[in-house]
């Protein structure tokens, strides 16, 4: 089985994407945001990093991507699709979330762990979490404030999309504490901390591993 890492100008955590998956017992290949073919991909991956700058808005031109046409219809199929950090931002840019990430609430970029609760396991990424365990990740973001009105809020609540949860340390205001929500299908995660990152005790924490593994297992590898 295989992950696709889409690769975006200005993607700087595709390498640590690719190792993760690696460690998970999959294949893994790196795809061309100009390209329309996901190679076979069982699940695809759109990593941290500032694609296009971040011009406009993090997320605003690589959802115009000619890849996203083909994650758009791998999503569409009910196959696993995560983006972390910058592919949370295109993931919601590209109306494949609900809601918007936007500028942190202390108008600064924060780099550092912090503490995440699981709030489902109905996922592919957390099935094998537990709900309301806590994880430790990090993360690094100017524009991970997530915001969604009310209406929209309240349904993530009630339908259980809600997928990760800052614990504590809230660190960049978003509403509700959310740090990672799920789509209607259950089948596209979108979170700010960076589990890739987090996939070794020597790196601070091995927390994020499981996420990486469990896609795996839930794609049949």
């Amino acid at each position: 089985m295989k992950f696709a890492v889409v690769r975006f100008p200005g993607s700087n955590c595709d390498a640590d994407a690719f190792a993760a998956a690696e460690a998970a017992g999959a294949a893994a290949t790196y795809v061309w945001h100009r390209s329309t073919d996901l190679e076979g991909a069982d699940v695809v991956v759109l990593p941290g990093g500032f694609s296009y700058g971040d011009y406009l808005r993090a997320g605003a031109i690589a959802r115009f991507s000619p890849v996203l046409r083909a994650v758009a219809a791998h999503a569409a199929a009910g196959r696993p699709v995560l983006g972390i950090c910058n592919g949370f931002q295109v993931l919601c840019e590209a109306g494949l979330l609900p809601g918007a990430l936007v500028r942190n609430a202390g108008l600064a970029f924060v780099c550092r762990q912090v503490a995440v609760r699981v709030e489902t396991d109905a996922t592919p990424f957390t099935a094998r979490y537990r709900p309301g365990q806590v994880l430790r990740m990090p993360v690094a973001h100017g524009e991970g404030r997530y915001v969604a009105d009310e209406a929209t809020l309240d349904r993530l609540e009630r339908e259980d999309r809600v997928v990760f949860r800052y614990a504590g340390d809230n660190p960049n205001g978003a509403m509700r504490d959310i740090a990672g929500i799920t789509n209607e299908g259950r089948n596209v995660v979108g979170l700010m901390p960076h589990p890739e990152r987090a996939v070794e005790a020597a790196l601070g924490s091995d927390d994020g591993a499981a996420v990486f593994a469990m896609a795996a297992v839930a794609a049949g590898v």
